[in-house]
């Protein structure tokens, strides 16, 4: 199984297919309302409107397994991000990425690039993953890699032709 045979639930409820993003370069984030990373929604926002016309999309994941950092329901998460970091990009519904119910892009993005000692674990909000087009794992973040310092590994891709907007 491939990630674009996933679905995903976005943060209005409705259902959306991972096939949907196909062509596309995207940034996978578990996210997190009152972290000390929080800050970094303003980041990966400049991100996503600096390179979405070049096919770049950020995916917004909340998730509230790291010291009860996401306490909200779907709507505050999301009138929370549109207010306070005017939050364009696409939101999903609040998810597990560890343990027995760790949603299933998760289980597959952890599995396709293994953390810090090689273990598969989210240690932490903001972890990121950087997808290819093809659907290919290219890269992960840990939380404290800000957007702008991965920054130079988007615009390479993008350089180097690695993504196409489809």
């Amino acid at each position: 199984m491939g990630i674009y045979d996933l679905t995903v639930t976005a943060i209005d409820g409705s259902t959306r297919a991972m096939a949907s993003y196909r062509g596309h370069t995207l940034l996978i984030v578990n996210v997190a309302s009152a972290c000390g990373y929080t800050p970094q929604y303003a980041g990966l926002e400049a991100l996503y409107r600096k390179y979405k016309d070049a096919g770049l999309v950020v995916l917004g994941f909340p998730c509230d397994q790291f010291g009860h950092q996401e306490p909200g329901t779907d709507a505050e998460i999301q009138g929370f991000c549109t207010a306070t970091y005017d939050v364009t990009f696409p939101m999903f519904s609040k998810i597990q990425v560890n343990g027995a119910d760790a949603h299933p892009l998760y289980r597959l993005l952890k599995s396709q690039k293994k953390g810090a000692l090689g273990l598969e674990l989210i240690k932490w909000n903001f972890t990121k993953f950087l997808v290819g087009p093809t659907g290919t794992v290219l890269a992960r973040y840990g939380p404290g890699d800000t957007p702008e310092a991965i920054e130079k590994d988007i615009r390479h891709l993008h350089e180097m032709g690695q993504w196409v907007n489809s």
